[in-house]
């Protein structure tokens, strides 16, 4: 069932969950909602229109992407594991009074892996708010569990790639089957959801849901991280690095003319790489987040569609009630082979002009972004190192209170895109993108996350790739143009930064950060 087919408004006739008593294995789970779904269907909801999940406590921690692994791939699949930094709420602690600002609950899952889809949202046209407001009838404070997993594209006005056709604009689902790990146990839930208007009753969506349980495995082996038994066969890079060279000097006539408004632009790199045998998706993940703690690890994949996976280490935005929380992440370089030469790059990251301007940039539109939308902005720190496996970032934190609560889609169109991976203007930096780049970014560098009826998180679609049975996979990679930016030096970055998809899939041992 598409939601955004509906023509109405108006709450859904319920919203609700439903928690069944906790078991000791996924087994057991699995009969429990079995059993729950049978009872729905000999005692029907008398709504015309609803939404019902079903949930059941498992005591004991299983790897959500451990039972991802092990779920039938020809089903639609999604998974969002959140970042595990737990300092974003003391950022307001000091300045902003609000419910609960001094961390999230015990019950915030660690990860959430879905099949199938009791419900999504797609449009071939750009993501508006009525889109938003159809999601929204389907979510409520007093279900928060329930929440549409997906992501916009970088361009909703480009032209699209086949490879990204499936995906539409935007992409959301709320899926039917959930495997949800927490700190110290885990969660299995099932929802239906349906709407007489659009010919999908109660009836309709429970037959499919049942359908759907008897497919998921309780057998469940713990992923292997060390290797995915593939070997690279080719790369190919759009653009060649004999293209990009002019594309950047382009980028920097343009930047440094007297009467251009442009301050930057971020330039991107699609890469083939073509594989002996068909990438998993799911194991690539696994190996990706050995090395993302301070990471968002994804997965979306619509029906008939290519996986599209990343381990990004930026955060769009969080909101906790009225409370939000972004970020500016911009500039890199390696890491170092010891202590001192990472404090070596450290320092002179600190210390570059260069990267000093495009950081700046950066922040302070994320800055005049938020203040649009919030009573008051605070920035803390102005500008430190955040430090990830094989990069280091400049990086600070920004935090606001929002003037009302229900409107995520203020929230997404002020601040996407980021000049982090845009630039500055962003209308004149996106026309110089389209003018240069030959390919689709498709989600890359867009908004991937959830909507929740408590709370709401994106990052933002970077280190991400397609991967598509047959093909191979293609890593997208870019980097910020500004007024001394070389050329060299910015495709250096470029193979640094797909590095860490490259190097897990040629049996290179995951990196650990250097403390």
């Amino acid at each position: 069932m598409n939601g955004c087919e509906s023509s109405h408004k108006a709450p859904l006739g319920t919203v609700e969950t439903r928690s069944l008593s906790t078991v000791t294995s996924l087994a057991a789970a699995t009969e429990r909602l079995l059993t729950a779904v049978s009872n729905l269907k000999s005692e029907p909801s008398p709504f015309s229109s609803g939404i019902v999940r079903l949930q059941v406590s498992i005591d004991q921690q299983i790897g959500a992407l451990d039972w991802l692994h092990a779920q039938n791939d020809a089903l639609p699949r999604c998974f969002f594991s959140q970042r595990s930094d737990s300092g974003r709420p003391e950022l307001l602690q000091d300045f902003l009074a609000s419910e609960n600002v001094n961390g999230s609950s015990d019950a915030n899952p660690v990860s959430v892996a879905g099949l199938g889809s009791a419900v999504f949202f797609r449009d071939h046209d750009p993501f508006s708010h009525d889109h938003w407001s159809s999601i929204r009838r389907f979510l409520s404070s007093n279900s928060p569990l329930i929440r549409a997993y997906g992501g916009l594209r970088f361009d909703p006005n480009g032209k699209v790639g086949v490879e990204w056709e499936q995906f539409g604009s935007f992409y959301f689902t709320v899926p039917q089957v959930e495997f949800i790990e927490f700190e110290g146990n885990s969660m299995l839930a099932a929802t239906v959801a349906w709407e007489d208007e659009l010919s999908w009753t109660l009836q309709n969506a429970i037959e499919s849901l049942e359908e759907t349980i008897l497919q998921v495995s309780s057998v469940i082996v713990r992923l292997k991280r060390e290797s995915l038994g593939v070997s690279v066969v080719s790369k190919n890079h759009v653009p060649s690095e004999v293209a990009y060279y002019p594309s950047v000097n382009t980028a920097l006539e343009i930047i440094k003319a007297e009467d251009s408004p442009l301050s930057k632009v971020v330039l991107a790199r699609s890469s083939r790489i073509i594989t002996d045998t068909n990438i998993d998706p799911i194991a690539w993940l696994a190996r990706l987040q050995c090395e993302g703690q301070d990471a968002y690890q994804f997965c979306l994949q619509p029906p008939g569609a290519p996986a599209f996976i990343g381990n990004t280490p930026e955060r769009l935005f969080y909101r906790k009630h009225l409370d939000v929380w972004s970020e500016a992440l911009a500039a890199t370089r390696p890491r170092g082979d010891s202590e001192v030469s990472d404090f070596e790059i450290e320092r002179d990251l600190l210390t570059s002009p260069k990267d000093d301007l495009e950081f700046s940039i950066v922040r302070e539109n994320i800055r005049e972004k938020l203040s649009a939308i919030c009573d008051r902005v605070i920035v803390k720190p102005p500008k430190t190192v955040r430090k990830l496996a094989r990069v280091q970032h400049l990086y600070s934190k920004l935090a606001g209170q929002l003037r009302r609560e229900d409107d995520e889609f203020d929230i997404l169109t002020a601040l996407h895109p980021t000049p982090a991976v845009c630039g500055c203007p962003v209308d004149e930096a996106r026309l110089l993108i389209k003018q240069i780049e030959s390919f689709d970014r498709g989600m890359y560098a867009g908004p991937v996350g959830f909507f929740g009826g408590g709370e709401s998180e994106f990052s933002v679609g970077i280190r991400s790739a397609l991967v598509e049975k047959g093909l191979g996979a293609l890593v997208y990679a870019g980097t910020g143009i500004v007024s001394g930016s070389d050329p060299s030096s910015e495709w250096n970055e470029l193979e640094l930064k797909i590095s860490q998809f490259t190097k897990t899939l040629e049996q290179e041992p995951a990196l650990q950060p250097i403390n």
